[in-house]
């Protein structure tokens, strides 16, 4: 055990593909796609297009951390296969979804701000694409690092997962159970003519105002937790915390609670009546 930690050692530092110059090479992977994006963007006059690829974005590091690394351990086989799962779903979710509905509000606010399509153009590339690009990158280091090395301090034989894993991939699944479950029964009411202008509180949506919010939240930590028990997992646990704070705080829930606080007159009492995030049992 001691030999092979030490292998992993004089790769991540030296001796063939640093853990550093992979990380840069995905970094340079991500930032390309998005300028790609970007132009795309451009041509067709929708930004919301960042939307749709913001979960591939999220799963590109890990695919070609797998494939830049010659030995591809358990761990990080599950956790390059477990962000593809929730990636590629979310990016089809959000591509059907989005197909017809234009550019989303967000964009089309900063669009006029800017002063038109013309200056929106370099403002959208620094603040939405590059911005998103950054964002993605460090959310997704849980993915990348831990697939280096072992964690000798866990007390787990090496290339085995431990108790600290399991419990990563238990709470991923749930998320991912929540956010898809979630946004089935969405669309499924929102197919229904009878329920046009009201306001979705059955099924999950009745245990949380949002349940691909929490989704997302759990999913991340789920995969924090799998990458810990590699040998530089820890360096990854702000990378959950900065996803939670920006789905609570900032782009997610709160700016979405303000749009529908003034598209639905009865939000307010949803509001009081099913939990903000984290699940609990509807009111009786």
């Amino acid at each position: 055990m001691g030999e092979n930690a030490d292998n992993e050692q004089n790769k991540l530092f030296g001796g063939g593909t640093s853990l550093l110059q992979i990380i840069l090479v995905n970094f340079g992977i991500s930032l390309t796609a998005f300028v790609a994006l970007w132009a795309i963007s451009v041509k067709i006059k929708n930004a919301s297009i960042v939307d749709i690829f913001w979960g591939p974005a999220c799963a590109l590091p890990a695919a070609t951390t797998w494939l830049q690394t010659e030995s591809h351990s358990l761990r990080a086989t599950l956790i390059t296969t477990l962000v593809l799962i929730w990636g590629l779903r979310l990016g089809l979710y959000l591509g059907i979804r989005n197909v017809g509905h234009g550019e989303d509000f967000r964009y089309v606010r900063m669009r006029e701000k800017a002063g038109g399509d013309g200056p929106f153009v370099m403002r959208s590339l620094t603040h939405v694409f590059v911005l998103q690009c950054c964002i993605s990158f460090f959310v997704s280091l849980p993915v990348q690092i831990g697939q280096f090395g072992f964690s000798e301090w866990l007390l787990f034989p090496e290339g085995e997962l431990g108790i600290i894993a399991y419990l990563g991939i238990t709470i991923f699944v749930i998320g991912l159970l929540f956010e898809a479950v979630g946004d089935h029964q969405l669309r499924q009411f929102k197919k229904n003519p009878e329920n046009k202008g009201k306001l979705m509180d059955r099924g999950l949506w009745s245990w949380t105002r949002h349940p691909n919010y929490f989704g997302d939240a759990a999913v991340w930590t789920g995969l924090t937790l799998v990458a810990l028990e590699s040998q530089w997992g820890f360096l990854t646990i702000l990378s959950p915390l900065l996803m939670i704070h920006f789905l609570y705080n900032l782009s997610g829930k709160a700016l979405l609670e303000r749009s529908m606080s003034r598209r639905y007159p009865d939000y307010e009492d949803y509001r009081r009546r099913v939990s903000g995030f984290l699940p609990r049992p509807p009111a009786r």
